[in-house]
């Protein structure tokens, strides 16, 4: 039963002078990619239907073909042979050949008629459908760039049963609501597999959307999960999509790419980096970076907003100061988070960009911090024990009505929250130097804005507790930032702040009264 890894590979055994072999895979293969292939970018077909027609056109086999080998390779050793072929300079390829597979049944699904596609989308759906085939990789786009609706085409494509991976049950609506809001099936081909829904896939042809966590959990499952489980592990998946692709090599995800076996697996991602160096196991995992668009370039073209990046300077007070130099790490991260001074400046921002009619959102990674933010100014927030009910309550509010302007939010907001009306980010406390982190919270900004007078119309800002190791971190973690163009403009003094009215923390006894209500 044995997952395929190379199956009638086409090998060129005798290859011209100056060509290395090449092979290429009909099912859920590997193809060994020894000669240089240019694909041509396709112009910006809305439908995405040049590479569909692409994909269902009679090939010719290469000219030079004298042989055909079928072998099988054990599953557990499919990562010892990517890596081993990777050290002998010979990188496999997984391509799958849909449009001749017989053996999976065909998916009912296609782009609705009033489906758009830009012109960046259609050239990352190119080069992974541009040889006539369903060839396995990583396409790389910025936040709010339309990620899922690549992947939703990608499945269109296919058309074959289809499992979506994300990284939580908010994202996991999204996607589930995307599909219906963009494609056409029929509706009982598409479930989904949470904590809160766990219906039995179509026993045909079908769309799964889950969470990492719930494929790779390990411990004991209901009796409905299990079976959802058995039907995973059992059916062979033309297609594995994972959202937020980044993740997977982390040891708890790992086993999302042994249990589930699939013919075609595309990856998506905003920021393919990791803290702990395992980006590089992607290429064994999933495949190849396909495709990366630079975010100036849309940025300039209005497909993504036009971000001000800030870096605001808090002077710590001298309460805190004193208390900062003696103390630990732990308590040295709480008191630069919960510095007086960051404290105002957040309040103001907030005042400033409601008065304007913003929408704000405020992160934070200190829980503690987060909620003494957020209840001393009297607005909602979400971390981790808030539930999945009130979480969509909250975000639908935020996003749809007057009453709710700024949402405090802890990491699990950081990736996988569509908010297309939010245009400001304060960012208060943040993990250490994560470089992805940073690039993932600018992302719930850039949705396209409409244009406004002034040059910008999105605004992300981080408070800084001036002479603290977090000033250290915040240039480690705008380093991905500043590769892909992003300035940090640092302001000292914010403007009109000073004549504010009613900030927190102004006399020594409040900031005292903070310092010893449980920061000590």
């Amino acid at each position: 039963q044995g997952y395929r890894l190379v199956r009638d590979a086409l090998v060129e055994a005798h290859a011209p002078v100056g060509r290395e072999a090449s092979a290429v895979n009909t099912k859920a293969g590997t193809a060994l990619e020894g000669i240089s292939e240019t694909t041509e970018a396709l112009p910006g077909d809305d439908h995405f239907r040049a590479s569909a027609r692409a994909a269902t056109e009679e090939e010719e086999p290469p000219p030079c073909l004298t042989s055909i080998d079928d072998f099988e390779v054990d599953p557990t050793k499919v990562r010892e042979v990517k890596e081993r072929c990777a050290a002998l300079n010979w990188p496999l390829l997984e391509e799958y050949d849909f449009r001749n597979d017989k053996e999976a049944i065909e998916l009912q699904i296609e782009l609705k008629p009033e489906t758009r596609i830009r012109d960046y989308q259609a050239n990352s759906l190119a080069r992974m459908f541009g040889n006539h085939r369903a060839r396995s990789g990583i396409i790389v786009l910025p936040c709010g760039a339309g990620k899922t609706l690549v992947g939703i085409v990608a499945a269109c494509t296919v058309r074959r049963s289809c499992l979506v991976l994300c990284n939580s049950s908010v994202s996991v609506e999204q996607w589930y609501n995307q599909f219906l809001m963009w494609a056409k099936l029929p509706e009982e081909q598409i479930t989904r597999f949470t904590a809160d829904h766990k219906k039995m896939p179509h026993k045909e042809a079908c769309i799964l959307v889950s969470t990492y966590s719930m494929v790779s959990f390990s411990g004991k499952r209901s009796v409905e999960a299990q079976q959802i489980m058995e039907d995973i592990k059992t059916r062979e998946w033309g297609l594995l999509l994972m959202d937020e692709v980044h993740v997977v090599p982390a040891a708890t995800f790992y086993t999302c790419t042994t249990h589930v076996k699939s013919r075609c697996k595309l990856g998506l991602t905003a920021t393919l980096v990791r803290e702990d160096e395992k980006i590089d196991d992607l290429n064994f995992l999933i495949g190849p970076k396909l495709y990366e668009a630079n975010w100036l370039d849309l940025q300039a073209k209005g497909y993504i907003a036009n971000v001000q990046c800030a870096e605001v300077w808090c002077d710590m007070t001298a309460e805190f100061y004193r208390e900062y130099l003696k103390a630990n790490a732990s308590v040295q991260r709480l008191l630069y988070a919960m510095n007086p001074n960051k404290f105002r400046a957040c309040e103001f921002l907030i005042r400033f960009h409601e008065r304007r009619g913003d929408k704000v959102i405020v992160f934070s990674d200190n829980v503690f911090a987060l909620k003494k933010y957020a209840i001393r100014m009297g607005k909602p927030f979400i971390y981790g024990p808030t539930s999945q009910k009130e979480r969509l309550d909250w975000l639908q509010r935020f996003s749809t009505t007057p009453e709710v302007n700024t949402i405090f939010i802890s990491k699990v907001g950081d990736t996988s929250i569509d908010l297309p009306d939010a245009n400001i980010i304060i960012q208060i406390a943040s993990h250490f130097g994560a470089r992805r982190q940073e690039a993932q919270r600018l992302g719930r900004i850039l949705r396209p804005k409409q244009r406004s007078d002034s040059e910008f119309n999105a605004f992300f800002y981080t408070l800084i507790s001036r002479d603290t190791q977090e000033m250290f971190y915040s240039t480690k973690r705008q380093q991905f930032l500043v590769d892909q163009g992003y300035a940090f403009k640092v302001l000292v003094n914010l403007t009109g702040m000073d004549a504010e009215e009613g900030l927190s923390f102004q006399t020594p006894k409040e900031r005292r009264g903070l310092l010893e209500g449980g920061l000590l």
